[in-house]
């Protein structure tokens, strides 16, 4: 996998940005439009990676760090967690499988430095997600940090976690998301990346998992940064399938993966009548919600609550220059 060059420089004036994200963003109550990767291996990119924006930030001690880097990726990662640059992101660590040699080491690490959540790459049953659970808690209570505080995340690489999706997503009220990893499932598959044909099905079986356990779904890593075309062509594919976001692996992906999420103007201003409609409803203490003489149930006022969020959190959509004559 490729990883992103990450080269702005860090600078105490991003200080005062950090603060006020701290404050607005609480990770639990933003969209999940985007994890942007980090190899844990790399000091620079783990001291500057917040500046970019990412819904969530995802430290990566598995495949993204070479054998040799392992033990110091985990230290950096570590260090970074408790240097309180990340406050008001979510922060991910991607830990190594727990039977590795290094799994057990990067889970204790993670957890004690007060990651978010954890990701466990390559689930492919309910028992991997409860081994987990069983490990974190031990260590949540070993260090004093709140028990249940450590969130988890499942990624699904392989034909037995598709398949097995709905048992993983519902494992534990700890899983907050799921994520497709498309690399492996297709050599997996035994086929290659191409048109997203080759990741319908799996995209559909994950989705449903999640929405079955009520937690966030992730789509797969678009790896052609230069693609900026295909890369849209494949979200608006994954939005209108239902995804919550995508895995990132360049900084240059996440303001075009924010646009295409963000609700126009006019599904903004409608979402805009149906909860100021469903608000004066509640007040007046009727039970029908009414707007334009049609009644409006529960899931167009949540839905509209949604938009509102992504329109606080990504702005109203930007047309491309030339889209209108």
């Amino acid at each position: 996998m490729s990883t992103p060059h990450l080269d702005a420089p860090r600078d105490d004036a991003h200080r005062p940005h950090l603060d006020a994200l701290a404050e607005d963003r609480h990770p639990e109550q933003m969209p999940h439009r985007s994890m942007l990767f980090i190899p844990g291996s790399n000091a620079a990119m783990l001291s500057t990676a917040y500046i970019y924006g990412a819904d969530a930030i995802m430290f990566d001690l598995e495949d993204g760090v070479a054998l040799r880097e392992k033990d110091t990726a985990r230290l950096l990662v570590m260090q970074t967690l408790r240097s309180g640059l990340y406050a008001g992101v979510e922060t991910v660590v991607r830990i190594n499988p727990l039977d590795t040699p290094f799994g057990r080491l990067d889970l204790e690490a993670a957890v004690r430095a007060g990651a978010d959540v954890i990701r466990l790459p390559k689930t492919e049953t309910a028992s991997d997600i409860t081994e987990l659970e069983t490990a974190v808690e031990e260590i949540e209570r070993a260090c004093g940090r709140e028990v249940g505080s450590t969130k988890l995340m499942a990624a699904i690489e392989s034909a037995a976690g598709v398949v097995n999706a709905v048992a993983i997503a519902t494992a534990t009220p700890r899983l907050v998301s799921i994520a497709l990893a498309g690399f492996d499932y297709v050599i997996d598959m035994r086929t290659t990346r191409g048109d997203g044909s080759e990741l319908f099905y799996a995209r559909c079986a994950v989705l449903h998992a999640a929405r079955v356990a009520g937690i966030a779904a992730y789509d797969v890593v678009f790896s052609d940064v230069e693609d900026e075309a295909g890369f849209l062509a494949e979200v608006e594919v994954i939005r209108r399938l239902g995804f919550d976001g995508k895995s990132l692996v360049n900084p240059r992906q996440i303001d075009l993966l924010h646009n295409a999420y963000a609700p126009t103007q006019a599904e903004l201003d409608h979402a805009r009548l149906v909860v100021q409609a469903a608000e004066r409803a509640t007040e007046e203490g009727l039970g029908v919600v009414s707007l334009g003489g049609k009644m409006i149930d529960a899931p167009i006022i949540e839905a509209a609550r949604r938009t509102l969020r992504y329109a606080a959190a990504s702005g109203v959509r930007r047309e491309p220059q030339g889209a209108q004559s």
